[in-house]
């Protein structure tokens, strides 16, 4: 296959340089973090706000906090097209975790702007905030307000320094009553395209730049708790001990085991143990559990049998299960015809025959898919596939074919867009 030009183009080359700006934009030092309604989070969207500025794109940041630019089309008032991904880190992020799709989307705006193309659609880029769900422990609020799916409840969910949702839009300058501004109505909109690096190894195993994106994996997110009776390290016999965190750790490792049996993904990513004192045995042990699977009945049959393990588990150690479960978001398919356009642009690069790929990781587009149809595009990403971590790559040629395809996609929904309205 074809990995991209010799020469990277101007656009793909000002991508990355944008994503290096924004990477120095982070709450920690020698790190990148970058949350929802922080001070980060207000220079990020003005930063991105002037790159869409240079495009062409008039700018507005909505009521939760997205960053937005319009391109007018071929009249004003359109539906329009929206190109865009997330500016919001991980802690420790990576430099481009949604950073580098809205910044191409930027650039694939400027490059049909320059080229006097009148578009039968207007064009938006958004920049999403909280797709990570890094500050709140909930994830994707800023495409659910954009999608029309905000719970009002969800204003008063805290972060870990007691600080409210509702306060902190407040001090971030936003209005709560005016959340409902960030809906958008179908009519308005043609569909949503991201491009997005792929979080994994299988287009860098496969040598592929490229990859059109199948569907999204459905997700759930659990908070489980196992209690016991702590007691002293060395006065407790263990025929008398209800260790909590040995509980959990059985029950961990079973996690994996059945992952691996039903072709799902299991992640326990937090464990805390309490009291926590060196000579004291665990009364407490929380852990979390992110639970994803292509399909959806493939996802909720594996947490049925972690959930009778567990219980069977505290039962023989006489041990408490509470399970809560915080976060889920079901399995979406991307719309065919934005899916067609997006194999159309990788095939522009000569490509032949793309790459499909469903997503292990969650997007935007899963919460968009309430309001209008999505597609993705995937660009490989190089340290094995890593990603929310420092190491996360790409290649410069590798973004200069991702920026050709992205605009060749958004040119394909173009051509075929009286066909897709009639």
């Amino acid at each position: 296959m074809k990995h991209g030009p010799t020469t990277v183009a101007p656009g793909a080359a000002r991508a990355l340089a944008h994503c290096e700006a924004l990477a120095r934009i982070s709450s920690l030092e020698g790190a990148i973090e970058r949350i929802h309604l922080s001070a980060e989070h207000k220079v990020a969207n003005a930063l991105a706000a002037a790159w869409m500025s240079e495009a062409g794109l008039e700018t507005w940041q909505d009521a939760i906090g997205n960053q937005c630019g319009r391109l007018e089309g071929a009249e004003p008032d359109l539906p329009a097209l929206v190109l865009g991904s997330h500016l919001d880190t991980v802690t420790d992020a990576g430099r481009y975790d949604g950073m580098l799709g809205v910044m191409l989307a930027i650039e694939v705006v400027d490059r049909i702007r320059r080229s006097g193309r009148r578009l039968p659609f207007a064009l938006e880029v958004i920049g999403f905030t909280d797709e990570e769900g890094t500050r709140f422990g909930n994830a994707l609020f800023g495409s659910r307000a954009f999608a029309g799916s905000w719970d009002d409840a969800w204003w008063e969910i805290e972060d870990r320094k007691g600080v409210s949702m509702r306060t902190a839009a407040k001090h971030f300058g936003l209005d709560p009553a005016a959340i409902r501004d960030a809906a958008r109505a179908p009519e308005e909109l043609v569909g949503y395209l991201e491009t997005h690096i792929e979080q994994g190894p299988h287009l860098l195993d496969a040598d592929r730049a490229l990859a059109a994106v199948s569907s999204i994996a459905g997700a759930r997110r659990f908070a489980l708790t196992v209690t016991g009776r702590a007691g002293h390290a060395g006065g407790t016999p263990y025929a008398r001990r209800r260790d909590a965190l040995v509980g959990a750790s059985e029950i961990i490792v079973e996690i994996e085991r059945i992952a691996k049996q039903t072709g799902t993904i299991g992640t326990v990513g937090r464990v805390r143990a309490f009291p926590g004192g060196v000579n004291v045995v665990p009364g407490r042990a929380r852990f979390s559990l992110d639970l994803r699977a292509e399909f959806d009945a493939d996802r909720d049959a594996a947490w049925e049998r972690i959930d009778e393990f567990a219980l069977q588990v505290c039962a023989e150690r006489g041990l408490g299960w509470e399970v809560d479960e915080f976060y889920r978001a079901d399995a979406v398919v991307c719309d065919p015809l934005l899916r067609a356009a997006v194999e159309t642009g990788i095939r522009a690069t000569g490509d032949a025959d793309p790459t499909i790929l469903w997503s292990r990781a969650g997007h935007d587009g899963m919460a968009v898919q309430a309001v209008t149809g999505f597609a993705m595009l995937f660009l490989r990403c190089g340290n094995d596939g890593i990603s929310h971590h420092p190491d996360e790559t790409v290649t410069p040629d590798d973004v200069a074919a991702a920026l050709d395809a992205f605009e060749a996609a958004v040119l394909a929904v173009a051509d075929g867009y009286p066909s897709r309205a009639a």
